[in-house]
C-alpha cells in the first residue's frame, strides 16, 4: 500500500459527519505537533496510525475499509495516571466515561481481564490497557478527545522536564 498521508485515507473512506469530524480531530492532532506512524506488524495492512508527541504514545487511530467508512480511535495508558483526576468539566467526564474500554480479553494486554483504573475521577473495574475506545465519535466527542489530547500532551512535557 503506498504510504499516503493520513487525510487521503480519511477522505476515501469516510462520508458525511464522520470525514468532518475525522479531519478536524486530525488537524487538532496537527496543530498540537503530534506526530503520525503508520502501523506495523498485525496494524501494517490496515489504515492504522500511531500517533505521539515527542516519541510518547498519544492515542491509536483505525479507519475500516468496509462499506460502513467507520474509525476508531483509542487512548493511550503509557502507565500514567494522566486521565486519572485531569480537570474536565461535568459534560466531558460524562462523554469520557461513556468510552470507558472494558477488556475483552482480546490478548493483547499484560492483565487479562484488565485493571482498575480512576478515568476523571471515577473508579472502573476490568479496564483495557486502551482505557477509552471512541467509536466514529460525533462533533461533541470529538471535543472531548481534543481536551483529552491537551491533558495528555501536558502529562507528556511535565514528565519530560522531570527526567530532565
Amino acid at each position: 500500500m503506498p504510504e499516503q498521508i493520513i487525510e487521503s485515507h480519511i477522505k476515501e473512506t469516510l462520508a458525511g459527519d464522520k470525514r468532518e469530524n475525522a479531519l478536524d480531530f486530525v488537524a487538532h492532532l496537527k496543530a498540537n505537533e503530534m506526530q503520525f506512524e503508520r502501523g506495523k506488524g498485525y496494524w501494517e495492512d490496515k489504515l492504522y496510525w500511531m500517533v505521539k508527541y515527542k516519541g510518547e504514545y498519544v492515542c491509536f487511530i483505525l479507519f475500516s475499509s468496509d462499506e460502513d467508512g467507520n474509525w476508531i480511535i483509542w487512548s493511550d495508558d503509557s502507565g500514567s495516571d494522566w486521565y486519572a483526576n485531569a480537570p474536565m468539566d461535568a459534560s466531558m467526564k460524562e462523554i469520557a466515561w461513556k468510552h470507558v474500554d472494558i477488556c475483552g480479553n482480546c490478548g493483547g494486554c499484560k492483565n487479562p481481564g484488565g485493571s482498575r483504573k480512576t478515568i476523571f475521577g471515577k473508579e472502573f473495574d476490568n479496564v483495557c490497557v486502551t482505557p477509552m475506545k471512541f467509536d466514529s465519535p460525533d462533533s461533541e466527542t470529538v471535543e472531548c478527545m481534543k481536551k483529552m489530547i491537551e491533558i495528555r500532551k501536558t502529562d507528556i512535557i511535565c514528565n519530560t522536564t522531570k527526567r530532565l
